[in-house]
C-alpha cells in the first residue's frame, strides 16, 4: 500500500498546494486529508467483495487490471511524471479557489488515487475472515499514519533532501511499484492459464 499511496513522491505536491497556508493550518490539512484517505480506502476495502459479487468479477482479473494500472504508475514515477489519474492543473486551480482542499484534491486523488482504491479492492477480494479484513485496515491506518506524519515534517525533509532525493526516492518506489505490477499480472494470469490447459486437456482426453 505504501508504494502505491508514495508519500514521499506526493510531499512535494502536498507542499505545492499547501504552501499560502500557515504551519498550523498545514498540519490540520494534512490530518484531515489523510483521514478522509482513510475512510475512502476502508470503504473501498470493506465493500470490495460485495462488488466482485454484484458485478460478477473475479480477482483474477482485477489483480491484472491493477498490475496494468499499478506499472503505468510506476512508469511515471520513473519519469518523474504526475499521474493523470490524480488531478489535472485545471482541477488543482480550481480546488485552490475552495476555502477547503483538504477533502479534494488533497484526501481524493492525491492520495487516495486510483492505485491505492484499487489495491484496497483486490486484497478485500482475497480476505477470507475477520482477521484478513483486520489487517487490511491496520494497513490502510498504518499508510495513512505515515503519510501525515511525512506531510507534517514535510518542510523539514524538503532542506534535508532536496529536490534531487525526492526525485531519487520516488524512482525508488517507481521500480518497487512496477515489480508489484508484474507480480499481479503473474498471480491474475497464472490460474487462468492453468485453467485453459486442464480444459485443453480434458478435451483431449474426451476424444
Amino acid at each position: 500500500m505504501i508504494p502505491l499511496v508514495n508519500p514521499l513522491g506526493i510531499a512535494p505536491l502536498f507542499l505545492v498546494l499547501t504552501e499560502r497556508f500557515e504551519p498550523s493550518e498545514r498540519i490540520s490539512i494534512a490530518k484531515k486529508g489523510t483521514f478522509t484517505a482513510s475512510i475512502i480506502l476502508i470503504i473501498f476495502g470493506l465493500v470490495g467483495t460485495y462488488i466482485f459479487k454484484f458485478y460478477a468479477l473475479t480477482v483474477d482479473a482485477f489483480r491484472i487490471m491493477g498490475g496494468i494500472i499499478f506499472f503505468r504508475n510506476g512508469l511515471r514515477m520513473l519519469e518523474v511524471k504526475l499521474s493523470r489519474g490524480r488531478s489535472t492543473p485545471k482541477e488543482t486551480e480550481e480546488n485552490l479557489e475552495s476555502d477547503d482542499i483538504a477533502v479534494s484534491p488533497i484526501g481524493i486523488p492525491i492520495i487516495a488515487g486510483p492505485g491505492s482504491i484499487t489495491a484496497a479492492m483486490i486484497l478485500s477480494g482475497e480476505a477470507h475472515n475477520f482477521t484478513d479484513y483486520g489487517i487490511l485496515i491496520f494497513t490502510i491506518i498504518f499508510t495513512m499514519s505515515l503519510t501525515f506524519y511525512i506531510f507534517r515534517g514535510a518542510d523539514r525533509l524538503s532542506k534535508k533532501l532536496g529536490t534531487t532525493g525526492f526525485r531519487i526516492i520516488q524512482r525508488i518506489m517507481g521500480i518497487l511499484l512496477m515489480v508489484i505490477a508484474v507480480q499481479f499480472v503473474i498471480n491474475g494470469i497464472t490460474p487462468v492459464l492453468v485453467n485453459i490447459i486442464e480444459e485443453v486437456g480434458r478435451s483431449a482426453i474426451g476424444r
